[in-house]
């Protein structure tokens, strides 16, 4: 089902990009207020960052398709691991008295909508893979996050001809919790950044 999945949006891209009316490159960073959702978590949010790629592909002068490719961290500061779950499941590397790092390579494709020449509002689905698991062990090998993230992404840009400044919101659709079902933990990120067209 996966490759079905990555076969179409492949030729969705494919075809998108064959029709495009102009292709723009470039890069970007900012800060993340992160928080990870669940009962084992401290409520509030937490300061982390992002950095990656982007592409600008127009349709028309209205619309536009923008994927990108990002370095983005998640952190959180487990409250009561200790109660949920016995002290002696965790490794020391997931210690309820540290903050806890996921560092994720997202890839979300987001819709461009150009309300005016130097603004525009963004939408679309975030996949995020986990690529520091080892950091998140068990004592019996068992990860306590699981591989991937699917999010929602909605926010806004101003284009000031090379420069790009945007914010926007994700919101974590999936459990992340690959412990048990006891608790729901998901993601929510807000980001503020800087990009640059190549």
């Amino acid at each position: 089902m996966k490759k079905v999945i990555l076969s179409a949006f492949a030729l969705v891209m494919f075809v998108t990009v064959t029709q495009a009316q102009g292709i723009r490159l470039g890069l970007k960073a900012g800060a993340n207020l992160n928080k990870i959702s669940g009962q084992s978590f401290n409520d509030g949010f937490d300061l982390s960052y992002h950095a990656g790629g982007f592409m600008e592909i127009d349709l028309n002068k209205s619309w536009g398709i923008q994927p990108e490719v990002l370095w983005s961290q998640t952190t959180g500061k487990p409250t009561n691991f200790k109660t949920v779950y016995t002290s002696t499941t965790f490794n020391s590397t997931l210690d309820a008295s540290r903050n806890i790092k996921l560092d994720y390579l997202s890839i979300p494709v987001l819709l461009r909508v150009n309300v005016t020449g130097m603004f525009s509002l963004l939408a679309g689905p975030q996949y995020s893979i986990l690529i520091n698991k080892d950091n998140t062990m068990l004592q019996n090998g068992k990860s306590a996050f699981k591989n991937g993230d699917f999010a929602m992404v909605a926010g806004a840009q101003v284009n000031l001809k090379m420069l790009r400044i945007y914010g926007r919101y994700n919101i974590g659709l999936q459990n992340i919790n690959d412990i048990d079902q006891k608790d729901k933990w998901t993601n929510q990120q807000m980001q503020v950044g800087l990009g640059f067209r190549l």
